[in-house]
């Protein structure tokens, strides 16, 4: 089976994984005995395909150290046959998380991604069991279709119930991990092999890569020109495993900050706020006490806002500084149309949950006026970020964009011309719209979309 998901096909199972992950239970050394008979019992009842391994069946594969998995290097080096399934019971794990990586690794070769499902602990709070189901696992739960003051549809459901899963049990004998379930019965299309790289639980750059293009940051070779070499030596665009985003992501991720380059910032900022008592500013950190995001408006800033914040742009685009984390601005236009900046950031990477972050610093300082219509560059991060705090905003794409995007579309001069003024003008509705038709009759693109 094969198919291709959509964006939101791919993306939607991993933000609602928290209503499923990491479920646990705590039970005593006598009860975990007791339900673990029961459980396999379930099993076996409930599942029709797949396979189930006794304990007896895991004791016999102990010593087989063909099959014992230790280190990462032991999964890359693992070439998944056809009839894998019948000799998958022999396999055992030095740790849980291999086992999980075990399985992402199965699941990458055969068209889907997997996800961690239920888990099971002793009365030590020791983890003994573990589920590992598919991405499709499941359904969305009945509150996410039942909420009151919904402001937007609910997304396309994309589970389907799948129980293709691998479980996985510690057994003290032999001190490692054992598969004792395994079904691949999925009810559902699998990508084809060359496209399930693109699922996000897979979208990922290996070390080498992170190593390379590293290096060729340091010796002045743009994030660009690193993306097509590493595309080129991976043999092509589709077999590289992950996109330009996720190699600024990256990039944020392994810049190392000097601690006092930091400090040096916050200290200015406070500095300026002994002078200008109006002047907001947020520092967000990271788990290691790095800072990761910085907001700051002044007062003057914040009085053009109130008088001139109607329609702000939002631009994230300038990444020029050492750190290669984006410079985001806020501006708009005042009474004598000269552009007028409201506030600033600098943030370590380009996600929904920093843009929404963002934009929350953004309302705080200007003690909470919205605007009315608010202008980016079309990125989908921020896109979803201006739809899950401004609801209601109107959101618009900047002239520049619009007008790269009619010229890369219709690959007239003399339609851009055109395209630019009748744009830009200051035109009447009726006035706007017969021009529009006019536009578009001349140049016979009445199909384009």
């Amino acid at each position: 089976m094969s198919g291709i998901f959509t964006d939101t096909e791919m993306n939607e199972q991993y933000q609602e994984d928290d209503d499923f992950n990491q479920q646990e239970e705590l039970v005593s050394d006598q009860d975990m005995m007791d339900e673990q008979n029961e459980f396999e019992q379930d099993f076996r009842d409930e599942f029709t395909e797949g396979a189930f391994f006794s304990e007896s069946d895991m004791s016999d594969y102990i010593l087989e150290a063909a099959y014992a998995v230790d280190s990462v290097q032991d999964i890359t080096s693992l070439k998944f046959s056809e009839n894998f399934a019948e000799e998958i019971g022999k396999y055992h794990f030095s740790t849980l998380q291999l086992a999980f990586d075990f399985y992402m690794k199965y699941s990458k070769s055969k068209g889907f991604s997997a996800r961690k499902s239920k888990t099971f602990k002793n009365s030590s709070c020791e983890i003994y069991r573990q589920m590992f189901v598919c991405h499709r696992q499941g359904f969305r739960m009945e509150k996410y279709y039942t909420m009151e003051k919904r402001k937007k549809e609910p997304r396309l459901e994309t589970r389907t119930g799948c129980e293709a899963r691998m479980d996985v049990k510690f057994v003290p004998e032999s001190g490692r991990w054992h598969i004792f379930y395994f079904s691949d019965e999925h009810n559902h299309d699998l990508l084809d092999t060359q496209f399930s790289a693109m699922l996000p639980a897979h979208r990922k750059m290996s070390e080498a890569d992170i190593m390379q293009m590293m290096n060729m940051l340091k010796s002045g070779i743009s994030t660009s020109q690193i993306f097509g070499l590493l595309a080129s030596q991976a043999g092509g665009y589709e077999f590289v495993g992950y996109g330009p985003r996720d190699m600024y992501n990256e990039i944020a991720r392994q810049r190392r900050q000097i601690p006092g380059d930091a400090a040096r910032v916050l200290k200015k900022l406070e500095d300026m706020r002994l002078k200008d008592p109006q002047l907001y500013f947020k520092a967000c950190n990271d788990s290691r006490g790095l800072l990761r995001n910085l907001f700051w408006s002044d007062g003057i800033s914040q009085l053009d806002y109130r008088l001139f914040g109607d329609v702000i742009a939002f631009d994230a685009t300038y990444k020029k500084n050492k750190y290669s984390c984006p410079l985001v601005i806020f501006s708009g236009v005042n009474h004598h149309n000269q552009t007028t900046v409201f506030a600033a950031a600098l943030i370590a990477d380009e996600t929904i949950d920093t843009y929404v972050w963002l934009l929350r610093q953004l309302m705080f300082a200007m003690r909470g006026k919205t605007p009315t219509s608010i202008i980016t560059d079309g990125a989908m991060a921020i896109r979803n970020a201006v739809r899950d705090v401004f609801p209601e905003v109107r959101h618009r794409l900047c002239a520049w964009h619009l007008i790269r995007n009619a010229t890369s579309n219709v690959g007239n001069p003399s339609f851009t011309s055109k395209f630019r003024k009748i744009m830009t003008g200051d035109y009447e509705i009726p006035v706007f719209k017969r021009k529009w038709v006019q536009l578009i009759e001349e140049f016979g693109i009445e199909d384009k979309p």
